[in-house]
């Protein structure tokens, strides 16, 4: 028996790295999942993969008439909404504050924060209606901390993402539906190749390769993968956690808990050593 068995869900961003491994998992799980994105190349193979439990919908999630379409759809092809991913991301402006293009700061708003609004939009009267749903915000640890991300935009954009989770969840909640937010931590995804100016194809091929440096990030040692984001909102999505609502977890193998224990007692042996202790 399957945690999310007889569910149906909306999964954005699903063409690749996170979104896509939670698409699967999601089937995996027994729920019939919706999932979206803006290659439809991508969507349509991995639609193929998942069979008749998955079918992929070409929309742009900054879009509210796309938003429409895909809500309806859902409803039109299972009557029901239970669980919301809104994981559509992407590489916002890099360096400093003082040349940050105003386009590619709106640009990189309308995907990382107005996505979610949109999304929450339109899934939550279906869910009030129902009395039950799970909505589920991909965050980030750059929302926890400055210096974490490439960009401070999307550092910005994340902290707005995860602060929007909170005031819905305080008003859905109120009808049965939850709303949390889940903060990455360094995954090995293309999204930071991408943020370098590496195209977008090649950037997902290139994600392995991140795994060396990022193992070295946190005091677990090995790169996070999109499985430990998937499986955290699978879990989330479910009527495991069922009281759980309006927090965010922060899934990073400890990279922002504090200093990392031997590098600190490195440190604290240079500076005896300096004492002539």
């Amino acid at each position: 028996m399957g945690m999310l068995d007889g569910k149906v869900a909306i999964i954005t961003g699903a063409t690749s790295g996170i979104g896509r491994r939670t698409a699967e998992l999601f089937v995996e799980e027994g729920a019939r999942v919706v999932f979206i994105g803006r290659r439809r190349a991508e969507g349509e193979e991995l639609a193929k993969k998942l069979g008749d439990s998955g079918r992929f919908i070409a929309a742009d999630a900054t879009l509210e008439d796309d938003w429409k379409r895909v809500v309806g759809a859902t409803l039109e092809a299972y009557g029901r909404l239970d669980a919301l991913f809104n994981n559509a991301g992407g590489p916002a402006p890099t360096g400093s504050i003082t040349s940050i293009p105003v386009e590619g700061f709106d640009a990189a708003m309308a995907l990382l924060v107005r996505s979610v609004m949109l999304g929450m939009k339109h899934a939550a009267p279906v869910m009030m209606r129902q009395r039950s749903g799970s909505i589920v915000n991909n965050g980030s640890i750059a929302a926890h901390r400055a210096g974490y991300s490439s960009s401070m935009v999307y550092s910005a954009a994340k902290a707005a993402v995860n602060q929007l989770s909170k005031c819905a969840a305080m008003e859905l909640g109120e009808h049965g539906v939850r709303v949390n937010s889940v903060s990455p931590g360094a995954i090995a995804t293309g999204i930071v190749a991408k943020a370098l100016g590496m195209d977008a194809g090649k950037a997902d091929e290139a994600a392995g390769k991140l795994g060396e440096a990022f193992a070295k990030a946190q005091p677990i040692p090995r790169t996070g993968l999109p499985d430990d984001i998937a499986q955290c909102v699978a879990w989330l999505a479910s009527d495991r956690s069922t009281f759980v609502n309006g927090i965010d977890i922060v899934v990073d193998g400890g990279m922002i808990g504090g200093r990392m224990y031997t590098p600190h007692q490195e440190a604290l042996r240079q500076i005896k050593t300096g004492l002539g202790l």
